[in-house]
């Protein structure tokens, strides 16, 4: 999960980080960054974990906290939201009223939290379409571990919503998944918040290394990645209320992984096998 200067538009940013060659560098000088800006994430090497990031995040905001002040966040925001209401709201309130009501959305989407990697700004989807729950590394949990916010969420959309589908959208260089590769069994007792989290993907994280330890770290955790999100999928099924739905084929579920490096989607779908009454994932597809 890369550091990205969220908050920081039209002003200047000196002495910066630089990774160079393995280390971070600080460099001088002046660079105007925007928000939202591609290059910014470049501050961070490409294997950063979150755990390490929340660290390295707050020595570089250290000698930069004097210059928010000259950032008005709340203006910003305060802008952003009239011209949502200006050119969005206003053109389409009828829409907008009818959703005040009520909502039925037809998807449910377990996202990431990576700000990179918002589900509706990839995917398209309009206020009223999706019903959406994101946390690290896009986990679902099996229903034997217990309650969570995802699974909560899980519940509300298919017995209540009656959505039709239901996506796991995964993503590469995820900060979560690096956290969960980097993470030694030794280490379980100081384990930080992130890092107990994320220990629910060690599944994933077993088979990864048994499969590809020849890989490089990076290979390594963009395989993760992946067999993390065909995890979560085959949990899915684990919930009564949704494995039932699946089999009266009232609920379709889905995984996808989105490459952040060339804007592509791969898909998976979860199909069931009526003869020996099992699922399994299947039709790989790469939108590109």
């Amino acid at each position: 999960m890369a550091l990205a200067l969220g908050g920081r538009a039209r002003r200047l940013v000196y002495g910066t980080l630089v990774h160079q060659n393995g280390c971070l560098h600080k460099q001088t000088g002046s660079d105007r960054f925007q928000l939202g800006e591609a290059k910014a994430i470049r501050l961070l090497p490409r294997r950063t974990n979150m755990v390490q990031e929340l660290g390295m995040r707050e020595e570089f905001m250290q000698p930069n906290r004097e210059l928010e002040t000259n950032y008005d966040f709340l203006g910003e925001m305060r802008q952003r939201f009239l011209r949502f209401k200006r050119q969005k709201y206003l053109p389409e309130i009828e829409k907008f009223q009818a959703l005040a009501i009520a909502q039925s959305p037809k998807v449910m989407v377990i996202g990431c939290a990576d700000s990179r990697v918002c589900p509706s700004y990839v995917l398209g989807f309009q206020p009223g379409e999706a019903f959406t729950i994101r946390n690290v590394a896009n986990l679902v949990t099996p229903v034997q571990n217990g309650p969570t916010e995802t699974n909560s969420a899980l519940e509300f959309a298919v017995t209540t919503l009656l959505v039709e589908n239901i996506i796991v959208m995964g993503h590469s260089n995820c900060g979560g998944i690096a956290a969960l590769m980097n993470h030694q069994s030794h280490q379980e007792q100081h384990s930080s918040l992130v890092e107990r989290w994320v220990m629910n993907g060690k599944a994933a994280k077993l088979r990864t290394q048994l499969a590809s330890s020849h890989l490089s770290f990076d290979e390594q955790c963009r395989n993760c990645e992946k067999e993390s999100i065909k995890d979560s999928v085959m949990n899915l099924i684990t919930y009564p209320w949704i494995r039932d739905r699946v089999k009266r084929g009232e609920v379709k579920i889905h995984g996808c992984y989105y490459n952040l490096s060339d804007c592509s989607l791969e898909k998976w779908r979860l199909s069931l096998d009526k003869n020996e009454n099992g699922f399994h994932i299947t039709d790989r597809e790469i939108w590109s």
